[in-house]
């Protein structure tokens, strides 16, 4: 069970660093690396403080089976909202997500604002690189604790788990923004965030399941079976509403041709 926590944490927060980061490196290119860097840690800092004390006290406190019910839910609302996204932009229905297009939008925002690269602290950059990290950290917080937590002490260190899983995928992605220095387009984010909304939905739904006392049958390897109900599910929606798009352009391109006919 710790392996998959680990990897559901890596994959979810892998996603949160590669936008943070991205936000970080535009901050460092069109101000100056000094107010990035200021803000991306005195966040650190700030979440250090907010799991330290309230991550704590929600695990200590709150009953084990009250808290996968609420886990769970969080967890497939969290979940299918990535797959929401990931089905529409698979559809053709929603445009791709483009971390290229997100950086030069954020440079262009910071040059409308008079943000130049100079060598002092500019309190502008340092709000932007704050508020970024804070706001995904947050999230990758969030992800650490809702998942850890959720399996008994019994099984093992499930936050533990979840944390190494999100630290690696912290590292990787650092480490991957310095060596190609440019916003990281090459991680399939999409695909990305399509597998952890399939991951996320398979396991909340067997959380709050577990939450409510239901016993799944093979366990915990029922898990992989939520995820690939889940999966041909989406598939098919995926298909589904391909075939309503192309209907759709069709009619439209009927009914244009009608109106230019004499």
């Amino acid at each position: 069970m710790e392996w998959a926590i680990a990897s559901a944490a890596f994959l979810a927060s892998a996603v949160e660093f590669v936008e943070a980061f991205t936000i970080v490196l535009v901050v460092g290119i069109t101000i100056n690396w000094r107010s990035s860097l200021v803000g991306a840690l005195a966040a650190a800092v700030t979440l250090a403080v907010i799991v330290g004390t309230l991550g704590v006290a929600l695990v200590k406190y709150v009953p084990l089976g009250d808290l996968r019910v609420f886990v769970g839910i969080i967890l497939i609302l969290f979940g299918l909202k990535w797959l929401k996204k990931a089905i529409l932009r698979y559809s053709g229905l929603k445009a791709l997500h483009d971390e290229e297009a997100i950086f030069e939008e954020k440079i262009a925002e910071v040059r409308a604002r008079g943000g130049t690269i100079a060598p002092r602290i500019h309190p502008f950059g340092v709000a932007l690189a704050y508020k970024a990290v804070l706001l995904e950290g947050l999230e990758v917080a969030f992800i650490v604790i809702t998942f850890g937590s959720s399996i008994d002490a019994t099984s093992g260190n499930g936050i533990g788990s979840a944390a190494i899983g999100a630290a690696i995928a912290g590292v990787l992605v650092i480490l991957a923004g310095v060596l190609v220095k440019a916003p990281l387009t090459k991680v399939p984010e999409n695909t990305l965030k399509f597998v952890v909304g399939i991951m996320l939905t398979s396991f909340g739904t067997f959380w709050a399941a577990e939450g409510f006392n239901y016993t799944w049958p093979l366990s915990d390897a029922f898990i992989p079976i939520l995820a690939v109900i889940y999966l041909a599910a989406s598939y098919l929606l995926v298909l589904f509403l391909r075939q309503q798009k192309q209907r759709q352009l069709a009619l439209s391109k009927e009914q244009a041709m009608e109106e230019v006919r004499p």
